[in-house]
């Protein structure tokens, strides 16, 4: 048995995976093999303590360890699995390696497609590791530059900005430069920046193209698609708003409710309620089989309400009084931290004229959830002129490009009249002008790029930045405002 010892002790971190499917990380040090009479005994700490195996055999495979064990005193046998732990460099060794072999894969696509002489070099980005940076050379010695995600994670408003910072850079270089950037996207990926650009002015338009893979030939070619004008996109087909024409709270949301009415809201989707304690989901409510069936919770675990459980549900909402509000025991506690712009929304939904008086919400369009890029809130102004607000807590480079993806999607509702049919607000009539964007955060939350993006979109897109005092949890301040469209 001493070839066990020889494995074990060949790798620095194992990870030992019990028949329950328990599983425990141990160094090699920490997994003794002990010879006597003959005799083989494997004993590592689990959680009982130290606990000795007897070795009635072991085979190695595909790096992986299986032993049979035997226990005489406890009369009992078990099958463990001991696998070997990669460490985190080498992990980030192996995910950058595949990274590079689909940036590679990408680029000999694009070369192939583009009828380039050769590619020059292949790289992730250095800011955002799931992005490849291309650059190839055609026969005129004319350098081409491209960018693709190979995670197939990240969203065409990500892809975007990353371009336009690449290509400011590329631009600016004495060598070599570079007057625009493409963007190598998989079909529906490369859709959403063909329509996303058109909202931008012509300058930051013409530094960015895209090029869609087509994976249907043998051969995956990537082809180059046509530039899209404002216009463009008002031809194109508005998706019909599904919205009822009430909301009224379950009987069990509204006992919920009645428990502290000025610090919870209802939120509806098709699956249900969602009830939130300023921003912070606690509880959800739900009609199986024609009966209101409710749970609480916040995070993953949820537990049913009923009678066993009414004593942790009231300690939840305790516990949520104590924590979530403007001056907690302590502000590094998660459920002050979490959620930040949820509970801004929340605020500003119960009362919207905390940020500008001027507005009127839509009740239906904004308690109502019937997608995940759901804008934060949908409002009109006296004036009639529709306004998207865009609420951020934290710095977020592409809040930006989501806001101008909303206004579009917005926009075409409103020019195809699919807002007017809804109904949203009421008796007031919707404008027949472009919707307005208002971004919304605490003073010091906006991103250190929002500007140079702010400057880059289409004139009909008039975008407003408000900035909020810092203590916005105790008291909505607006301290300056601010038109990008002048």
């Amino acid at each position: 048995m001493n070839g066990i010892a020889d494995i074990i002790s060949s790798r620095l971190e194992w990870l030992i995976v019990r028949e329950s499917g328990r599983t425990l990380p141990m160094l090699s040090s920490e997994i003794e093999i002990s010879n006597s009479n003959g005799r083989s005994t494997l004993s590592f700490v689990s959680e009982n303590g130290i606990t000795v195996w007897r070795i009635k055999n072991y085979e190695f495979e595909d790096l992986e360890l299986v032993v049979s064990l035997w226990s005489t005193i406890r009369n009992e046998s078990e099958t463990v699995r001991l696998v070997p732990r990669e460490s985190a460099a080498e992990l980030r060794a192996h995910i950058e390696l595949a990274r590079l072999q689909k940036a590679n894969e990408i680029a000999e696509i694009f070369a192939t497609s583009t009828a380039a002489a050769k590619i020059v070099r292949v790289s992730l980005n250095a800011g955002n590791g799931r992005i490849a940076q291309i650059e190839s050379e055609n026969t005129e010695k004319r350098r081409i530059a491209a960018i693709a995600d190979v995670t197939s994670s990240l969203t065409h408003e990500s892809l975007l900005a990353t371009a336009l910072k690449l290509q400011d850079e590329l631009r600016m270089r004495r060598k070599n430069p570079i007057n625009n950037v493409a963007i190598i996207a998989e079909k529906r990926q490369a859709r959403n920046l063909q329509k996303l650009i058109a909202v931008l002015n012509k300058g930051a338009s013409a530094a960015v193209s895209v090029f869609e893979i087509d994976r249907k030939p043998v051969v995956p070619t990537a082809k180059e698609l046509r530039r899209l004008k404002l216009a463009d996109l008002w031809r194109r087909r508005a998706r019909k708003l599904k919205l009822p024409q009430t909301i009224e709270p379950s009987t069990t949301a509204k006992k919920m409710i009645e428990l502290s009415p000025d610090k919870t809201d209802l939120i509806v989707s098709k699956n249900g309620e969602t009830l939130r304690f300023l921003g912070m989901p606690f509880a959800r409510v739900r009609n199986v089989m024609g009966r209101e069936k409710s749970w609480f919770g916040v995070g993953k675990v949820r537990r049913p309400i009923n009678e066993s459980a009414k004593r942790s549900f009231r300690e939840l909402r305790d516990t949520l009084e104590l924590h979530r509000q403007s001056e907690p025991p302590s502000k590094r506690h998660d459920w002050y931290r979490l959620a930040s712009e949820a509970w801004l929304e929340s605020i500003l939904r119960r009362n919207i004229k905390l940020l500008d008086a001027n507005l009127i919400l839509s009740p239906i369009y904004n308690q109502f959830r019937s997608s995940n890029d759901k804008i934060d809130l949908l409002a009109i102004r006296k004036d009639g002129r529709l306004v998207i607000i865009e609420i951020k807590t934290s710095p977020d480079r592409e809040t930006i490009f989501q806001a101008a993806d909303y206004w579009q999607k917005i926009e075409l509702q409103r020019r195809r009249g699919v807002l007017d049919e809804a109904r949203l607000f009421g008796s007031i009539e919707i404008a027949d002008k472009p919707a307005l964007i208002y971004v919304v955060a605490p003073a010091l939350s906006f991103h250190f790029d929002f500007e140079y993006f702010a400057r880059m979109l289409h004139p009909e897109v008039e975008l407003w930045r408000w900035e909020l005092h810092e203590n916005w949890r105790a008291q909505i301040k607006v301290i300056a405002r601010r038109n990008y469209s002048e």
